[in-house]
């Protein structure tokens, strides 16, 4: 029996209104559409920026588990999908064993991707320029939500969508996620790179991603080594924030093909 729900994860800096678009064309498509929050982020965007104390919560291993607690209610393994960092925790789902298939757009790295562009320093550098931000959340200014987010989109339409999706990050998670390649054992974004267990996984990159670049796409699929299906793409012209820019649609659908198509 073929998938029939879809699971969407978002990354940082943004809550699940950011899937707003796609959860309502995957619907149209016959498809049963979720789209988890993290812990405590089932608030509206509004209230996260009014009172940020439940990103500062949030871990990655809570994460993990609250969206292997959805997907364990469900009939059937879902297509899970997943952006940002988002897609870095569809990585780590499908190595726990969950999904059907798995797409991760504009992903952010699990551990041991050493690829560290120019672009992803300054895109992350409000977080990373001072360790005291390890134990803060951290909103992104508009002129720093437009480099890393959006900046391939006209300053309107930007405006727009950052008024609408942006939150505070949390700085533990991200100091972690840089640390993770430099501390002993597995770290929270740590997958078996060998698992043929491990359902098919389609890494998207935009090819004008700021802060999680075509190099660090290319070079997380090239760590795979499991006798699974791994494939990349790459779309000309896309920012960070694939799922709003204009085009959207055609890139919702390629890669919902893809996952029917390769479903396990």
């Amino acid at each position: 029996m073929a998938a029939d729900t879809i699971v969407l994860v978002h990354g940082f800096w943004v809550t699940p209104r950011s899937w707003e678009h796609w959860i309502s064309h995957y619907e149209g498509r016959g498809f049963r559409v979720l789209a988890p929050g993290y812990p405590g982020f089932e608030v509206d965007v509004e209230a996260l920026n009014a009172d940020p104390e439940p990103i500062l919560k949030v871990t990655v291993p809570a994460i993990i588990e609250h969206i292997e607690s959805v997907i364990r209610e469900l009939d059937q393994p879902p297509i899970i999908i997943g952006h940002s960092a988002g897609g870095a925790f569809t990585q780590i789902l499908l190595d726990h064993g969950f999904g059907a298939a798995g797409v991760a757009l504009n992903s952010a790295p699990t551990e041991g991707v050493r690829v560290v562009p120019f672009s992803q320093v300054k895109s992350t550098f409000p977080v990373l320029k001072s360790p005291a931000n390890r134990h803060k959340a951290i909103p992104l200014s508009f002129d720093e939500w437009k480099y890393a987010f959006t900046n391939t989109f006209d300053d309107d339409e930007a405006r727009a969508l950052y008024e609408r999706y942006a939150i505070p990050a949390n700085g533990g998670i991200l100091w972690g996620s840089v640390l993770a390649n430099f501390q002993p054992g597995h770290q929270d974004t740590w997958v078996d790179y060998h698992n043929d267990g491990r359902a098919p996984l389609l890494f998207v990159s935009g090819s004008e991603d700021h802060i999680m670049p075509p190099e660090i796409q290319r070079s997380n699929a090239k760590h795979y080594k499991s006798n699974t299906i791994t494939e990349i793409r790459e779309y000309d012209g896309y920012a960070h924030l694939l799922p709003a820019q204009q085009g959207w649609q055609q890139i919702a659908d390629d890669v919902l093909d893809w996952a029917v198509q390769h479903a396990s």
